[in-house]
């Protein structure tokens, strides 16, 4: 079985690797190129809905064990690459159905890009994330490794999405179906956004910044054991929150927080359904 021969590769590390390793390593990758493994996937049975499968991480990070660096550069005097040899660029037909406009966008080996996915340059795609058909990657955005991208997502311009590769056992990035995630934000550190949300301009995502809920008043948050997550339908923009003491209240500081002041409704469906456009 693929999960038990990469876990005991993983760990106990042997003091040569064979072709036989090679060829491991290379049957992993063709299963998270085909998206028949990811790194997290969807369980009804968790408490944010997702699972997070760390011997498909162990997999990922031992890649980066069995490489060497070698030189991938298509002209190595004018513009030099290298990198390991287990993690070249993803190969693409016409027939891959993933749409790849030229100027100067990168999506490395070992990654699933569904049909339909629209890579505006330039972009990248980090080995071990999941980016669902139909959906959009927008100049300057970035995917990280693990990152979890669901169906006909819009990642527009500079958003930035964290990936969480380590440690194993930590849940990545998740961006499930129909959301919008405006420019310039950044999603980080095991945060999850449900379906159908909305990330307005510059909104930021992490473990450590709560996000005030003015339609249902609560307070979304990260625990020890559990990841932020963005309901369902959300619509997120940037936010201040006020320094209520101390030399923070005297100089009138307030601190960036995230707020949700509403959820989708027609006008919002309207708005994100010109993007199709696009497409």
């Amino acid at each position: 079985m693929l999960q038990t021969e990469i876990e005991s590769l993983f760990d106990n590390k042997p003091e040569a690797y064979t072709e036989d390793h090679f060829r491991l390593f290379q049957r992993f990758k063709d299963a998270l190129n085909t998206g028949q493994i990811r790194s997290a996937e969807p369980d009804a049975a968790a408490p944010a809905g997702w699972r997070v499968n760390a011997w498909v991480k162990k997999g990922i990070l031992l890649g980066f064990r069995l490489g060497g660096i070698i030189d991938m550069s298509v002209d190595s005097s004018r513009q030099p690459f290298f990198d390991k040899a287990t993690y070249p660029v993803k190969k693409f037909t016409a027939s891959s159905g993933v749409r790849i406009v030229p100027g100067g966008s990168s999506i490395r080996d070992g990654c699933f890009v569904g049909k339909g996915v629209t890579c505006m340059p330039p972009m990248y795609i980090n080995a071990g994330a999941y980016v669902g058909d139909g959906s959009m990657v927008d100049s300057h955005a970035l995917i990280g490794s693990c990152a979890q991208i669901g169906r006909n997502c819009h990642v527009s311009a500079a958003a930035q999405i964290g990936g969480v590769l380590e440690p194993v056992g930590a849940m990545p990035v998740i961006i499930e179906d129909d959301v919008l995630i405006g420019g310039n934000c950044g999603v980080y550190e095991g945060a999850i956004v449900k379906r159908r949300a909305v990330l307005g301009t510059g909104v930021i995502l992490n473990r450590s910044t709560p996000v005030y809920d003015l339609v249902r008043g609560i307070v979304h948050a990260a625990t020890d054991d559990q990841p932020l997550v963005i309901p369902e339908e959300a619509v997120v923009v940037a936010g201040s929150r006020a320094v209520s003491r101390g030399a923070g209240k005297d100089w009138g500081i307030s601190l960036y927080t995230p707020v949700i002041v509403k959820y989708r409704d027609a006008r919002t469906d309207a708005k994100v359904q010109l993007e199709d456009l696009l497409r």
